[in-house]
């Protein structure tokens, strides 16, 4: 009877695993018709924070990992610049990248970097390439990394697709360690143009075990720059976003 319960245990396992690992390849050509038709439906960028929040196809969702008041504040300030260059360290499900991009200029190059298996989101499948690309409006070009934020070779290609221009914004959502934040600033932030802005993800204070300390770092660094805290609840114990203007 155990060995039976096992076994029945054992291939629910694996059959879950087969659809998850497949669903993509199986259903991307219908989850990205369904995207495709529901952006028709977006006319400003209320209605892209709703549609990045709700939307969902085939069990695949695109939902930010952030604070819908602070994300849209965030996306206020982006949208007045209009970045032409624009640079997301972090992507996981892809909402921040298709709500930037919404955001960005017409013509902007849209660069994402992240770390397949990282400890703070995991990254995203190859099969998820197809739909974040959709998130380019006309004009627009996305280019996806998936790399270590850290690695020379990583900071190279990014230089390569700026070709000698410079970020006009900087999003900070990677490596939530206090030496990874901190590396990642030190790596990206000379890319950011005068007058530009870099954004942190996560600056309210974390409980311990999450090992979060991009809030330790933030507070090193703000009183440096001219800067905004947009935070709903500082004792909500995540998110919060962090803006320099450099």
């Amino acid at each position: 009877m155990e060995k039976e319960k096992a076994l029945k245990g054992a291939i629910k396992k694996a059959v879950s695993y087969t659809y998850v690992k497949g669903i993509g390849y199986l259903f991307i050509p219908l989850i990205l018709r369904q995207f495709r038709n529901s952006i028709l439906q977006i006319h400003n960028i209320s209605d892209a924070l709703e549609f990045a929040f709700s939307f969902r196809s085939f069990g695949v969702s695109i939902k930010p990992s952030q604070v819908k008041y602070e994300i849209a504040k965030l996306l206020e300030i982006v949208t007045e610049i209009k970045p032409r260059n624009l640079l997301e360290i972090g992507t996981a499900n892809g909402g921040t990248l298709f709500l930037f991009a919404i955001a960005s200029d017409p013509s902007a190059k849209i660069i994402s970097v992240d770390l397949p298996g990282g400890p703070f989101g995991g990254g995203y499948p190859r099969w998820k390439i197809p739909l974040y690309k959709r998130f380019a409006k006309e004009g627009q070009k996305i280019y996806l990394i998936r790399d270590d934020s850290h690695s020379k070779q990583t900071l190279e290609k990014v230089k390569g697709i700026l070709n000698g221009e410079m970020l006009d914004f900087l999003f900070i959502d990677g490596d939530h360690s206090y030496e990874g934040v901190k590396k990642d600033f030190e790596m990206y932030s000379p890319l950011v143009r005068s007058g530009g802005i870099i954004a942190f993800h996560d600056i309210c204070p974390h409980p311990p075990e999450t090992k979060c300390e991009v809030n330790r770092f933030w507070n090193e660094i703000k009183q440096s720059y001219k800067y905004v805290e947009i935070v709903e609840d500082w004792k909500q114990n995540w998110a919060g976003i962090g803006v320099i203007y450099v």
